[in-house]
C-alpha cells in the first residue's frame, strides 16, 4: 500500500500545531522510521495514518484513496503499540486470534490463521499459554502475530521494542525486519531510538518539532545530514563536533588554519562561525590527517572489539575509537588527526550543512 500525505497539519490547541504542512510519500512494501525526540509530533503521524487521529487539513492517500474521514476499521492496518495490549485471561491463541473474532470470522478458521501467525514468529509451542506465562520478548510477539493475523495492508509499530532489555531489543529486531520481508507490508516505526531506526528502516524521516527535516536512507543520514540536528541525532556515539572560523574558503580550527577546497562550498560570509562535525570513528590518533590537534585522555571505555576515549580539547569535548590493545592512560596527552575529506561544516546560527552539488549532481561533503 502507497501511503501520502499532502501538506498534512494538525493541531490540539490554537496556540500552535503539532505537525505543519508535512509532505511524505512512503511506497509500496517500504519499511520506513519516523524518528525523533519526544514530543517532534512523530506518534501524531502515526495516529492520523492509523485514523485515530483526523488532520485539521491536508490530504492522506492510501493508494489512490483518500482517506481523510475513512474510519480505522475500514483502513486495513496492524498495529503494535508500546505497552503490548494483551488480554490478560486468554490463552496466546486466543490472543492473536481476537482480531478476526471481530470481524466475524469462524473459529476454525480464525485458530487455522493464528497457528500460521504464532509460526511465524516462533510462538507455535506455546498457544495455550497466558501472557503472565510468557516473558517480555514473547509478549511482544503475541502482540505482533496478532498484528499481522489480520493480513493488513500496512503495519504501524509505535515504539515496539521500548520495554524490551538490550539482547531482546536485538532479537526483535531481526524478527520484525524478516517478517516484513517475508509479508511485503508498508511498515512504519514510530522511534526514538535511532540506532533501531537505522538497523530496521528503508528510509527515515528526521524529526523535529512537527517537521520533517530530512528523509532518507540511513546511510545518507549518516553520511550527508542536512544540517545539524540531523547530524548530532544520527550516530552512536554522537558526532564531535569542535567550534571554528570561516573566513572564505579558510578554516581555522584549535589556532590553525587550513585551506579547503572552494569548489565545494557553498558561499560563506567573512568570518563565519561554523561548528565542525568529525564521526568518532574518522578521529585517529597521531598527525598523519590534513587537521591535527592536542588534547587529553580523560575516560576510556572498553567495549569489547575497540575503546571508545574520550579527549578533551580546550574546553570541548570529543570521542574516538581505539584499537583494544592501544595503551593509553587517563590525563595522557595526545595528538588526533581527520582528513579534511571526512569532516562537516555547519553554520553555527542556522545549522544549515555547507555544501555544494558536484557535476555529477552528487553532495559533497567536506
Amino acid at each position: 500500500m502507497r501511503i501520502q500525505l499532502k501538506n498534512i497539519s494538525k493541531s490540539f490547541n490554537k496556540a500552535a500545531n503539532t505537525i505543519e504542512n508535512m509532505n511524505l510519500t512512503i511506497e509500496d512494501g517500504e519499511f520506513i522510521a519516523l524518528l525523533g525526540p519526544s514530543g517532534c509530533g512523530k506518534s501524531t503521524t502515526m495516529l492520523m495514518i492509523a485514523g485515530i487521529y483526523k488532520p485539521n487539513s491536508g490530504e492522506l492517500y492510501f493508494g489512490d484513496q483518500l482517506v481523510n474521514d475513512l474510519e480505522p476499521k475500514d483502513r486495513s492496518i496492524g498495529m503494535v503499540f508500546q505497552s503490548y495490549a494483551l488480554y490478560p485471561h486468554m490463552t496466546v491463541l486466543d490472543n492473536i486470534s481476537f482480531p478476526l473474532k471481530q470481524q466475524k470470522v469462524s473459529k476454525e478458521m480464525r485458530y487455522e490463521r493464528a497457528k500460521q501467525a504464532a509460526e511465524m514468529v516462533q510462538l507455535g509451542h506455546l498457544l495455550d499459554r497466558q501472557p503472565s506465562q510468557l516473558s517480555g520478548g514473547q509478549q511482544q510477539r503475541v502482540a505482533l502475530a496478532r498484528a499481522i493475523v489480520k493480513q493488513p495492508k500496512v503495519l504501524l509499530l509505535d515504539e515496539p521494542l521500548s520495554n524490551l532489555d538490550a539482547r531482546l531489543k536485538i532479537e526483535m529486531r531481526e524478527e520484525i525486519a524478516r517478517i516484513h520481508r517475508e509479508l511485503g507490508i508498508t511498515t512504519i516505526l514510530v522511534t526514538h531510538d535511532q540506532e533501531e531506526a537505522m538497523t530496521m528502516a528503508d528510509r527515515i524521516a528526521v524529526m523535529k518539532e512537527g517537521q520533517i527535516i530530512q528523509y532518507s536512507t540511513p546511510m545518507e543520514l549518516y553520511n550527508q545530514p542536512k544540517d545539524y540536528f540531523v547530524a548530532q541525532f544520527i550516530g552512536t556515539p554522537p558526532m564531535n563536533f569542535l567550534k571554528g572560523t570561516l573566513n572564505g574558503n579558510v578554516l581555522q580550527l584549535q589556532n590553525k588554519s587550513v585551506v579547503l577546497d572552494s569548489t565545494i562550498l557553498n558561499k560563506v560570509a567573512d568570518q563565519l562561525e561554523v561548528r565542525v562535525g568529525i564521526r568518532p570513528y574518522d578521529l585517529k590518533q597521531g598527525n598523519e590527517g590534513d587537521l591535527s590537534f592536542k588534547g587529553v585522555v580523560n575516560l576510556i571505555e572498553p567495549i569489547g572489539h575497540s575503546k571508545i576515549v574520550n579527549v578533551s580539547i580546550g574546553q570541548e569535548q570529543v570521542r574516538f575509537f581505539a584499537e583494544p590493545t592501544t595503551l593509553l592512560q587517563m590525563g595522557q596527552e595526545i595528538e588526533l588527526s581527520a582528513k579534511i575529506s571526512s569532516i562537516h561544516l555547519f553554520n553555527t546560527e542556522t545549522g544549515e550543512s555547507l555544501k555544494i552539488e558536484s557535476e555529477e549532481k552528487e553532495l559533497i561533503y567536506i
